[in-house]
């Protein structure tokens, strides 16, 4: 990951757009602070969130962890 002025940006903007074609990565600064990041483009098809992705599911043999729990809640443990 390289970082890059705003102004070293514009005066170059060609030759950095040539080094992300080419897999790198950049950080635009203004005013020293990070404003964007540059990256590669992608053909690939967006991945679905983490969040909305399935989750793992959990069971305890002879019933599902969900009728375990609430029969622990109801017993009082």
């Amino acid at each position: 990951m390289k970082t890059v002025t705003f102004t070293d940006f514009r005066k170059g903007a060609s030759g950095f757009i040539t080094e992300v074609e080419h897999g790198e990565r950049l950080i635009l600064l203004r005013r020293g602070k990070p404003v964007a990041e540059i990256i590669p483009f992608t053909d690939d098809l967006r991945q679905t969130p983490s969040w909305k992705q399935p989750g793992t599911l959990l069971q305890i043999r002879g019933s599902d962890l969900s009728s375990a729990i609430l029969e622990e809640r109801e017993a009082g443990h």
